[in-house]
């Protein structure tokens, strides 16, 4: 199967603007739309579902820790019972808002430290699990692949949940196969990285470390930030490299 390609999207908020969505669209399959926690407003939400309707693109939310100031990148010391809550909160939000305009909300990718906590956290993952079990009909979960995909797979497959897993295109990733923190040098890829990496893994299945250790990486779809200049830029040649192989 060729990996699909998916971008965060929809993370302007009131006049601030982030990212360049309407260049990003015509050449994703998946937008995480951004649910007013981290960034995006029900005006945004409304107007990039429209773009996602307009090109065709699979919808999905992007919920965080309610942490605009922060841009969703600090973590919180939240209860289960809190991040199901905020989970269940945001993806109801957009879940609406897409049905409103014919649309399906397909699937759930968290944001920012939300994200790396459940990376890290069996506690903060098994909670946002829960959250997708009580939601009201079937989405899926997108996690980072990992080498312990297998595990998340059993946890998943213990709360009737099906999952996605997805790698990055534009992030360096440490020699355990987690993202390299940002504050660290070389966490985005130049444009020239980012495309030797996507080609290497849409090939062979491997990306290279920060130290230069090959690491096998089971993904089903391709992340690309749309607040990356470079990224947004390169999303054209990406898009035709993780497409020759669907040919």
């Amino acid at each position: 199967m060729a990996l699909l390609l998916n971008c965060d999207l929809g993370e302007s908020f009131g006049s601030w603007k982030m990212g360049m969505d309407e260049e990003v669209f015509p050449h994703i399959d998946q937008a995480n739309i951004a649910c007013g926690f981290h960034g995006g407003d029900p005006v945004v939400m409304m107007n990039t579902l429209a773009l996602a309707k307009k090109h065709g693109v699979t919808v999905g939310a992007h919920p965080a820790y309610p942490d605009l100031v922060g841009f969703g990148r600090r973590s919180m010391n939240c209860s289960e019972a809190e991040i199901i809550g905020l989970v269940l909160y945001q993806i109801s939000a957009l879940d609406g808002l897409a049905k409103s305009q014919g649309l399906t909300m397909e699937y759930v990718k968290p944001h920012g430290a939300l994200y790396n906590d459940m990376m890290a956290k069996a506690n903060v993952r098994l909670a946002i699990m829960k959250a997708i079990q009580q939601f009201h009909r079937p989405v899926k979960l997108m996690l980072q692949a990992t080498a312990d995909f297998e595990q998340h797979q059993n946890e998943a497959s213990d709360l009737g949940i099906d999952l996605l897993f997805e790698a990055f295109a534009d992030r360096c990733y440490d020699d355990d196969g987690k993202l390299l923190a940002r504050s660290k040098p070389g966490a985005v890829h130049s444009k020239e990285k980012m495309l030797a990496q996507v080609k290497q893994l849409n090939e062979q299945g491997t990306i290279t470390s920060v130290s230069g250790q090959t690491l096998n990486v089971k993904a089903d779809s391709l992340c690309v930030h749309g607040d990356n200049l470079e990224g947004v830029q390169a999303i054209a040649e990406i898009r035709q490299l993780i497409s020759q192989k669907a040919r």
